[in-house]
Protein backbone atom coordinates (compact mmCIF):
# COMPACT_ATOMS: atom_id res chain seq x y z
CA UNK A 1 0.00 0.00 0.00
CA UNK A 2 1.57 3.36 -0.92
CA UNK A 3 1.35 6.30 1.24
CA UNK A 4 0.67 8.67 -1.24
CA UNK A 5 -3.18 9.07 -1.66
CA UNK A 6 -4.63 12.30 -1.21
CA UNK A 7 -7.73 12.36 0.74
CA UNK A 8 -10.34 14.15 -1.18
CA UNK A 9 -13.41 12.74 -1.42
CA UNK A 10 -14.77 10.32 2.07
CA UNK A 11 -17.17 7.66 1.70
CA UNK A 12 -19.94 7.67 4.61
CA UNK A 13 -21.38 3.86 4.87
CA UNK A 14 -23.95 3.79 7.19
CA UNK A 15 -25.52 7.69 7.57
CA UNK A 16 -27.64 7.16 11.14
CA UNK A 17 -26.60 9.40 13.91
CA UNK A 18 -22.89 8.97 13.96
CA UNK A 19 -22.22 8.65 9.95
CA UNK A 20 -24.57 11.61 9.71
CA UNK A 21 -21.94 13.56 12.28
CA UNK A 22 -19.40 12.45 10.40
CA UNK A 23 -19.97 13.70 7.23
CA UNK A 24 -20.72 17.36 8.73
CA UNK A 25 -16.97 16.82 10.09
CA UNK A 26 -15.87 16.13 6.64
CA UNK A 27 -17.91 18.53 4.82
CA UNK A 28 -17.03 21.18 7.40
CA UNK A 29 -13.10 20.59 6.08
CA UNK A 30 -14.06 21.23 2.60
CA UNK A 31 -13.85 17.24 1.81
CA UNK A 32 -16.44 15.90 -0.22
CA UNK A 33 -18.35 13.45 0.62
CA UNK A 34 -20.06 10.42 -1.00
CA UNK A 35 -22.93 8.34 1.30
CA UNK A 36 -24.72 5.43 1.28
CA UNK A 37 -27.27 3.83 3.58
CA UNK A 38 -30.18 1.55 2.41
CA UNK A 39 -32.87 2.31 5.06
CA UNK A 40 -35.79 4.73 3.77
CA UNK A 41 -35.66 8.17 4.50
CA UNK A 42 -31.41 7.84 5.09
CA UNK A 43 -30.80 10.67 2.74
CA UNK A 44 -33.56 13.24 4.00
CA UNK A 45 -32.45 12.61 7.72
CA UNK A 46 -28.51 12.70 6.92
CA UNK A 47 -29.06 16.18 5.07
CA UNK A 48 -31.33 17.73 7.56
CA UNK A 49 -28.52 16.74 10.57
CA UNK A 50 -26.14 18.21 8.26
CA UNK A 51 -27.72 21.16 7.94
CA UNK A 52 -28.84 21.39 11.84
CA UNK A 53 -25.18 20.83 12.93
CA UNK A 54 -23.41 23.07 10.33
CA UNK A 55 -23.73 26.69 12.76
CA UNK A 56 -21.82 24.94 15.16
CA UNK A 57 -19.29 24.01 13.24
CA UNK A 58 -19.10 27.25 11.66
CA UNK A 59 -18.60 28.80 15.26
CA UNK A 60 -15.18 27.10 14.93
CA UNK A 61 -14.13 28.11 11.68
CA UNK A 62 -14.84 25.76 8.52
CA UNK A 63 -12.64 25.48 5.63
CA UNK A 64 -12.76 28.27 2.66
CA UNK A 65 -14.44 25.16 0.68
CA UNK A 66 -16.43 23.75 3.04
CA UNK A 67 -20.17 23.52 1.09
CA UNK A 68 -23.08 21.08 2.22
CA UNK A 69 -23.76 20.95 -1.57
CA UNK A 70 -20.43 18.89 -1.78
CA UNK A 71 -22.41 15.81 0.01
CA UNK A 72 -23.43 13.41 -2.60
CA UNK A 73 -25.93 10.40 -1.51
CA UNK A 74 -26.86 6.76 -2.80
CA UNK A 75 -28.46 3.85 -1.60
CA UNK A 76 -26.04 1.56 -3.80
CA UNK A 77 -22.90 1.37 -2.20
CA UNK A 78 -20.59 0.53 -5.31
CA UNK A 79 -22.46 3.51 -7.01
CA UNK A 80 -21.61 6.09 -3.61
CA UNK A 81 -18.04 4.30 -3.39
CA UNK A 82 -16.62 5.33 -6.73
CA UNK A 83 -14.14 7.79 -6.73
CA UNK A 84 -13.64 7.96 -2.37
CA UNK A 85 -10.13 7.99 -0.61
CA UNK A 86 -11.08 7.01 2.42
CA UNK A 87 -14.11 5.09 4.17
CA UNK A 88 -15.40 5.38 7.24
CA UNK A 89 -18.19 2.87 8.00
CA UNK A 90 -20.64 3.19 10.19
CA UNK A 91 -23.08 0.35 10.12
CA UNK A 92 -24.74 -1.87 12.89
CA UNK A 93 -22.83 -2.87 15.77
CA UNK A 94 -22.76 -6.37 14.71
CA UNK A 95 -20.01 -8.57 13.45
CA UNK A 96 -21.92 -10.12 11.05
CA UNK A 97 -22.97 -7.14 8.90
CA UNK A 98 -19.67 -5.62 9.36
CA UNK A 99 -17.88 -8.95 7.90
CA UNK A 100 -20.63 -8.42 4.64
CA UNK A 101 -19.67 -5.10 4.38
CA UNK A 102 -16.09 -5.26 4.30
CA UNK A 103 -15.93 -7.83 1.77
CA UNK A 104 -18.05 -5.96 -0.36
CA UNK A 105 -15.80 -2.67 -0.07
CA UNK A 106 -12.72 -4.67 -0.20
CA UNK A 107 -13.72 -5.91 -3.85
CA UNK A 108 -14.91 -2.43 -4.83
CA UNK A 109 -12.53 -0.31 -3.78
CA UNK A 110 -8.39 0.18 -4.69
CA UNK A 111 -6.03 -1.39 -2.21
CA UNK A 112 -4.73 1.39 -1.04
CA UNK A 113 -7.95 3.17 0.21
CA UNK A 114 -8.55 2.89 3.63
CA UNK A 115 -11.54 1.37 5.20
CA UNK A 116 -12.00 2.38 8.70
CA UNK A 117 -15.39 1.40 11.27
CA UNK A 118 -16.71 3.56 13.51
CA UNK A 119 -17.37 0.12 15.33
CA UNK A 120 -18.07 1.42 19.33
CA UNK A 121 -16.74 -2.26 20.64
CA UNK A 122 -15.91 -4.88 17.98
CA UNK A 123 -12.57 -5.82 17.07
CA UNK A 124 -11.45 -5.82 13.52
CA UNK A 125 -9.39 -9.00 13.07
CA UNK A 126 -12.33 -10.80 12.38
CA UNK A 127 -14.02 -8.77 10.66
CA UNK A 128 -10.48 -8.25 8.25
CA UNK A 129 -9.98 -11.94 8.05
CA UNK A 130 -10.18 -13.28 4.36
CA UNK A 131 -10.46 -9.87 2.57
CA UNK A 132 -8.08 -9.63 -0.28
CA UNK A 133 -6.41 -6.32 1.50
CA UNK A 134 -6.59 -6.91 5.53
CA UNK A 135 -3.85 -4.51 6.23
CA UNK A 136 -6.11 -1.33 4.84
CA UNK A 137 -8.82 -2.26 7.58
CA UNK A 138 -8.92 -0.29 11.04
CA UNK A 139 -10.84 0.72 13.70
CA UNK A 140 -11.75 4.23 13.82
CA UNK A 141 -13.77 5.26 16.72
CA UNK A 142 -15.51 8.29 17.20
CA UNK A 143 -17.04 9.68 20.33
CA UNK A 144 -20.75 11.19 19.94
CA UNK A 145 -20.80 13.39 18.31
CA UNK A 146 -18.01 13.06 16.25
CA UNK A 147 -18.49 16.62 14.73
CA UNK A 148 -18.04 18.37 18.37
CA UNK A 149 -16.05 16.03 20.00
CA UNK A 150 -12.50 15.23 19.00
CA UNK A 151 -11.73 11.86 20.62
CA UNK A 152 -10.93 9.04 17.79
CA UNK A 153 -9.53 5.87 18.81
CA UNK A 154 -7.33 4.12 16.38
CA UNK A 155 -7.07 0.43 17.10
CA UNK A 156 -5.59 -2.30 14.00
CA UNK A 157 -6.43 -5.62 13.55
CA UNK A 158 -3.86 -8.97 13.80
CA UNK A 159 -3.29 -7.84 9.82
CA UNK A 160 -3.74 -4.06 9.60
CA UNK A 161 -0.27 -2.50 8.37
CA UNK A 162 1.25 0.01 10.95
CA UNK A 163 1.23 2.26 7.71
CA UNK A 164 -2.60 2.62 7.56
CA UNK A 165 -2.87 2.94 11.83
CA UNK A 166 -0.39 6.00 11.27
CA UNK A 167 -2.00 7.26 7.77
CA UNK A 168 -5.32 6.98 10.36
CA UNK A 169 -4.23 8.70 13.02
CA UNK A 170 -2.64 11.61 10.29
CA UNK A 171 -6.11 12.32 8.69
CA UNK A 172 -7.78 12.46 11.44
CA UNK A 173 -5.26 14.76 13.34
CA UNK A 174 -5.55 16.74 10.18
CA UNK A 175 -9.57 17.47 10.13
CA UNK A 176 -9.38 18.63 13.67
CA UNK A 177 -9.77 14.95 15.27
CA UNK A 178 -7.36 14.09 18.49
CA UNK A 179 -6.61 10.45 17.54
CA UNK A 180 -5.22 7.82 20.11
CA UNK A 181 -3.54 5.04 18.74
CA UNK A 182 -5.20 2.02 21.27
CA UNK A 183 -2.16 -0.78 20.51
CA UNK A 184 -4.06 -3.97 21.67
CA UNK A 185 -7.64 -5.42 20.76
CA UNK A 186 -9.59 -5.13 23.33
CA UNK A 187 -13.60 -5.18 23.42
CA UNK A 188 -15.35 -1.57 24.03
CA UNK A 189 -11.51 -0.06 22.83
CA UNK A 190 -10.49 2.31 26.00
CA UNK A 191 -12.84 5.22 26.16
CA UNK A 192 -16.01 2.79 26.30
CA UNK A 193 -14.66 0.80 28.97
CA UNK A 194 -13.84 3.55 31.01
CA UNK A 195 -17.14 4.57 30.19
CA UNK A 196 -18.40 0.98 31.76
CA UNK A 197 -16.19 1.01 34.48
CA UNK A 198 -17.90 3.94 35.57
CA UNK A 199 -21.81 3.26 34.42
CA UNK A 200 -21.23 0.44 36.59
CA UNK A 201 -20.83 1.83 39.47
CA UNK A 202 -22.98 4.57 38.87
CA UNK A 203 -26.08 1.37 38.64
CA UNK A 204 -24.49 -0.33 41.85
CA UNK A 205 -24.85 2.71 43.98
CA UNK A 206 -28.86 3.41 42.69
CA UNK A 207 -29.41 0.04 42.83
CA UNK A 208 -28.61 0.26 46.40
CA UNK A 209 -30.70 2.97 47.04
CA UNK A 210 -27.01 5.28 48.15
CA UNK A 211 -27.86 7.78 45.99
CA UNK A 212 -30.80 8.98 42.87
CA UNK A 213 -30.46 9.15 39.71
CA UNK A 214 -30.00 12.96 39.85
CA UNK A 215 -28.22 13.15 42.43
CA UNK A 216 -25.60 10.56 40.78
CA UNK A 217 -25.68 12.43 37.47
CA UNK A 218 -25.15 15.76 39.52
CA UNK A 219 -22.17 13.89 41.75
CA UNK A 220 -19.84 13.58 38.06
CA UNK A 221 -20.90 16.40 36.25
CA UNK A 222 -20.43 18.65 39.39
CA UNK A 223 -17.56 17.14 40.27
CA UNK A 224 -14.94 15.18 38.55
CA UNK A 225 -16.50 15.28 35.17
CA UNK A 226 -15.85 19.19 35.52
CA UNK A 227 -11.88 18.22 35.74
CA UNK A 228 -11.77 15.34 33.40
CA UNK A 229 -13.06 18.07 30.57
CA UNK A 230 -9.44 19.88 31.36
CA UNK A 231 -7.05 16.72 32.23
CA UNK A 232 -6.89 13.24 32.09
CA UNK A 233 -7.24 11.46 35.13
CA UNK A 234 -3.52 10.58 35.99
CA UNK A 235 -2.49 14.35 35.78
CA UNK A 236 -5.24 15.50 37.84
CA UNK A 237 -3.83 13.05 40.37
CA UNK A 238 -0.14 14.01 39.79
CA UNK A 239 -1.83 17.68 40.71
CA UNK A 240 -3.27 16.37 43.38
CA UNK A 241 -0.29 16.80 45.94
CA UNK A 242 0.65 20.40 44.83
CA UNK A 243 4.09 20.94 44.02
CA UNK A 244 5.28 18.75 47.18
CA UNK A 245 5.82 15.36 45.46
CA UNK A 246 2.94 15.10 42.69
CA UNK A 247 1.92 11.22 42.00
CA UNK A 248 3.68 9.81 43.21
CA UNK A 249 3.06 11.45 46.93
CA UNK A 250 -0.80 10.88 45.68
CA UNK A 251 0.10 7.13 44.96
CA UNK A 252 1.74 6.55 48.63
CA UNK A 253 -0.97 9.10 50.34
CA UNK A 254 -4.25 7.52 48.87
CA UNK A 255 -2.63 4.10 47.33
CA UNK A 256 -4.33 2.23 49.87
CA UNK A 257 -7.51 3.63 50.34
CA UNK A 258 -8.26 3.60 46.79
CA UNK A 259 -7.76 -0.10 46.48
CA UNK A 260 -9.90 -0.46 49.25
CA UNK A 261 -12.69 1.07 47.26
CA UNK A 262 -11.92 -0.62 44.79
CA UNK A 263 -12.99 -3.76 46.95
CA UNK A 264 -15.85 -2.14 47.79
CA UNK A 265 -16.93 -1.20 44.19
CA UNK A 266 -20.10 -3.17 43.05
CA UNK A 267 -20.93 -5.72 40.39
CA UNK A 268 -24.26 -4.99 39.37
CA UNK A 269 -26.97 -6.04 36.80
CA UNK A 270 -28.87 -3.86 34.53
CA UNK A 271 -31.55 -6.56 33.12
CA UNK A 272 -33.66 -7.26 35.59
CA UNK A 273 -36.94 -5.21 35.37
CA UNK A 274 -36.67 -3.92 38.49
CA UNK A 275 -33.58 -2.26 37.63
CA UNK A 276 -34.57 -0.62 34.08
CA UNK A 277 -37.63 1.06 35.57
CA UNK A 278 -34.91 2.91 37.98
CA UNK A 279 -33.04 3.70 35.77
CA UNK A 280 -35.90 5.04 33.52
CA UNK A 281 -37.74 6.67 35.85
CA UNK A 282 -35.34 8.88 37.09
CA UNK A 283 -33.39 9.89 34.29
CA UNK A 284 -37.02 11.05 32.88
CA UNK A 285 -37.58 12.32 36.15
CA UNK A 286 -34.35 14.19 35.80
CA UNK A 287 -35.11 15.65 32.27
CA UNK A 288 -37.89 17.45 33.83
CA UNK A 289 -39.81 16.88 30.65
CA UNK A 290 -37.57 18.16 28.17
CA UNK A 291 -37.39 16.55 25.00
CA UNK A 292 -34.19 14.52 23.42
CA UNK A 293 -34.08 16.99 21.21
CA UNK A 294 -33.61 20.12 23.67
CA UNK A 295 -31.45 17.51 26.05
CA UNK A 296 -28.88 17.46 22.97
CA UNK A 297 -29.15 21.01 22.68
CA UNK A 298 -28.12 22.14 25.96
CA UNK A 299 -25.40 19.41 25.72
CA UNK A 300 -23.81 20.83 22.70
CA UNK A 301 -23.84 24.74 23.78
CA UNK A 302 -21.99 23.78 26.70
CA UNK A 303 -19.56 20.92 24.54
CA UNK A 304 -19.16 24.31 22.17
CA UNK A 305 -18.03 26.94 25.88
CA UNK A 306 -15.61 24.05 26.84
CA UNK A 307 -13.94 23.18 22.96
CA UNK A 308 -14.17 27.25 22.58
CA UNK A 309 -11.85 27.17 25.77
CA UNK A 310 -9.63 24.48 25.22
CA UNK A 311 -9.10 25.39 21.59
CA UNK A 312 -7.05 28.15 22.88
CA UNK A 313 -4.61 26.56 24.82
CA UNK A 314 -1.42 26.60 22.96
CA UNK A 315 -0.99 22.55 22.04
CA UNK A 316 -4.87 21.74 22.54
CA UNK A 317 -3.71 19.56 25.23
Amino acid sequence: MTDDREIKCVGVVGTGVIGASWAAQFLAKGLDVSATDPAPGAEERMRKFVEGAWPALNQFGIASTASVNRLRFSPDLAEALEGVDFVQENGPERQDIKIETYAKMDELLPSDVILASSSSGLTMSPVQADRRHPERCVIGHPFNPPHLIPLVEVVGGQETSPEVIQRAIGFYNAIGKRAIHVRKEVPGHVANRLQAALWREVVHLVDEGVVSVADVDAAVCWGPGLRWGVMGPVMLLHLGAGSDGGIRKMLEHLGGPIESWWKALGNPTIHTPEMKEKLVEGALEESEERSIEELEAERDRVLLGLLSLRNQTSKGK
